[in-house]
């Protein structure tokens, strides 16, 4: 496990389905009186981890059924240390899409401005993040705002932002593909052909 993730810390060896059931039975019951105790016992978890398991444990503390009330943009920082510290595809992937994806959902304005300002960042997992961050919108998705957290990555060489765009396109493809396809030929010249295949997967060429 760990030599597939290329991960500097190790695994105890449990299954992504034994983490997720053994953290369902202990979090079940867990009360959070307050955000600010809820923030702090999910951040010791991943400061303090030392294994990979333990930061999937603490991904899944993030989400706990008790503290819904505490999903908004007071809870970005929290999201944005462990996007930028974690710095790898499994951690960040879930993170964006849902935990940063749903305060979207609750505050688009602002949280629109932090995604636009993350998509300019010199970290390389913040812009991915704010390019995925609508992978679950389908109908809902904020065109402007996709195309806007793409751009600035457009005609980057880095393998996970190219992967990112293709898969973002791809999956707004699926509720509206004439528009992707359209951003495809627009910006074809500029689109890696990861990014172009990826997006146009699942839509079917004109006779």
């Amino acid at each position: 496990m760990q030599r597939y993730m290329r991960s500097e810390m190790p695994f105890h060896g449990v299954a992504s389905p034994g983490v997720s059931a053994i953290c369902k039975r202990l979090f079940d019951q867990l009360e959070f009186s307050t955000s600010t105790r809820w923030k702090r016992t999910t951040l010791y978890l991943w400061r303090q981890a030392k294994f990979r398991e333990e930061r999937y444990a603490s991904i899944l503390l993030s989400d706990v059924r008790t503290a819904s009330a505490f999903q908004n943009l007071s809870a970005l920082p929290m999201y944005e240390e462990m996007i930028v510290t974690g710095a790898w595809w499994d951690y960040v992937d879930t993170l964006a899409a849902n935990r940063l994806g749903p305060i979207l959902r609750r505050s688009p304005e602002p949280m629109g401005q932090i995604m636009r300002r993350w998509s300019r960042s010199d970290d390389l997992w913040k812009r991915r993040s704010s390019i995925i961050c609508q992978l679950r919108f389908g109908n809902s998705t904020d065109r402007a705002l996709l195309f806007d957290c793409i751009e600035p990555s457009l005609e980057s060489r880095e393998f996970f932002l190219r992967k990112a765009i293709g898969w973002a396109l791809r999956q707004y493809a699926r509720v509206q593909p004439t528009e992707v396809s359209v951003y495809v030929r627009k910006n074809e010249t500029r689109l890696s052909p990861l990014s172009r295949r990826e997006a146009l997967r699942h839509i079917s060429p004109h006779p």
